[in-house]
């Protein structure tokens, strides 16, 4: 504790770290204080319905991603999703494209392009979903008479302009804090939503095993330690790698003079989940299909199947699919974001090797493998995540709003941003020759 102490007093001694967490809490204060502004003409007074809507499933994930904003019918709505949606689509898109290949080459100026090619595909992509949310709240159970101004053109230009003013903005927070402040500024966005419904979701927790006698203070301890357990098993899977050497026959070095270093040897890391959170995403965004097509077809008796079980997002069948779904996008995700072919011509034009595979195509071919065989283990474990929540309620009759912390997307961001942001207050640290937050700053190695 007192060493904790201690490197507290040290950040707080570095004036550009200083100034660089106060900025990045401020602009995170704002973000929550935006979520919580009312669009003008909806009264909050009957967005009951619409709060309960958003309990779970990929409602809730926007939900969770918005920090209530979107059960809220805040102006931050829409979040910061259309900015990731439009990221992703540009990602995808640079595999196909050679003019987005093109800039992708081009480094820093490249990099600038694509940035304002994804700004304004976030616009457009806001420009569709503002009206969207807007007409969709009556399915979601809000009642017309909340709608104060009524749902005409008066009310529903305004509230376009105001939502896609307000993704815009929070775009722009995100890339504040990555600039001027401490984090990836985009994820920690999400992170704080995320984190500002805890607190509600454990007091219902709490107040449910004390108030019916069910468990006590022993299984609110015993449901504590299985979390704790959890992020532990988060972080591994966030940090581990595979490390394949890679020797450097001749390389020069200079520092003063010049020496020849035989047979240097490095190692190319590569991590066990390299798709981060993005096959859940993918996964949760497709399990709505299945209950739609149930409720389309329930005229027959396997679409009334489907409609029930495909309903209830803690339900059997549900997972099954789910965990399914999360281990190919896992695949799917990957062979799109990681190039080996490109990373063995690199290789081959720095004058490196991996002992005992030919340099070129066999060492792409090598680490595609190597890529498939650590997918398989992360993927699973990804999907055994993800389901957790599903587990946690039904063998040990956790609240649902407190359940979805034990896995997931909001369990894997939460570590992942935290993972990210306290690495770069550790490098703060080192570079100032203070002891840092972490005893290493290496990554966790796999077999």
């Amino acid at each position: 504790m007192k060493k904790f102490v201690e490197t507290i007093s040290n950040i707080w001694k570095i004036e550009e770290l200083r100034q660089r967490i106060i900025l990045t809490l401020g602009l995170l204060l704002v973000y929550r204080f935006g979520a919580q502004v009312v669009l003008p003409g909806i009264d909050t007074t009957q967005l009951a319905q619409l709060t309960s809507q958003t309990e779970s499933g990929i409602l809730g994930i926007l939900n969770a991603f918005t920090g209530g904003a979107f059960a809220n019918a805040s102006v931050f709505a829409l979040g910061i999703m259309p900015y990731i949606s439009a990221s992703i689509v540009v990602q995808l898109m640079g595999i196909a494209i050679p003019y987005l290949q093109k800039l992708q080459k081009e480094g820093e100026s490249g990099r600038k392009t694509i940035n304002q090619i994804t700004r304004w595909l976030t616009i457009g992509i806001c420009i569709v979903q503002a009206p969207a949310y807007l007409y969709g709240l009556g399915a979601l159970g809000v009642p017309d008479s909340a709608f104060v101004l009524g749902k005409g053109l008066d009310f529903i230009v305004p509230a376009v302009i105001i939502l896609v003013t307000g993704c815009v903005f929070a775009m722009w927070l995100g890339e504040k804090i990555t600039d001027k402040g401490i984090g990836n500024g985009i994820s920690l966005l999400i992170m704080v939503g995320i984190i500002a419904r805890m607190p509600v979701a454990f007091a219902q927790e709490f107040d449910s095993r004390t108030s019916s006698g069910n468990g006590g203070l022993m299984f609110i301890l015993i449901e504590i330690i299985v979390w704790f357990l959890v992020i532990l098993a988060s972080v591994y899977l966030t940090m581990a790698v595979r490390q394949i050497p890679v020797q450097y026959a001749r390389r020069t070095a200079s520092g003063g003079y010049e020496k020849n270093i035989m047979g240097a040897r490095q190692y190319i890391p590569l991590k066990l989940n390299a798709s981060g959170v993005m096959p859940i995403i993918f996964a949760q965004a497709i399990m709505f299909a299945p209950s739609l097509l149930g409720r389309t077809f329930n005229n027959t008796a396997a679409g009334q199947w489907m409609e029930v079980q495909f309903a209830d997002p803690f339900g059997l069948a549900y997972n099954l699919l789910f965990a399914a779904l999360i281990v190919i996008f896992t695949y799917f995700y990957t062979a799109i974001t990681v190039p080996t072919n490109k990373m063995a011509d690199d290789l081959k034009r720095s004058g490196g090797f991996i002992p005992g595979v030919r340099p070129g195509k066999e060492t792409g071919d090598f680490l595609d493998h190597i890529m498939s065989l650590i997918t398989l283990p992360g993927s699973i474990f990804l999907a055994l995540l993800a389901v957790l929540p599903a587990i946690v309620v039904k063998l040990m009759d956790v609240q649902s709003s407190w359940a979805l912390f034990y896995g997931g997307t909001s369990l894997l961001i939460m570590v992942g941003v935290a993972i990210d942001t306290v690495q770069q207050v550790n490098s703060y640290l080192l570079n100032r020759h203070y002891d840092g937050l972490m005893k290493t700053g290496k990554n966790r190695k796999v077999a």
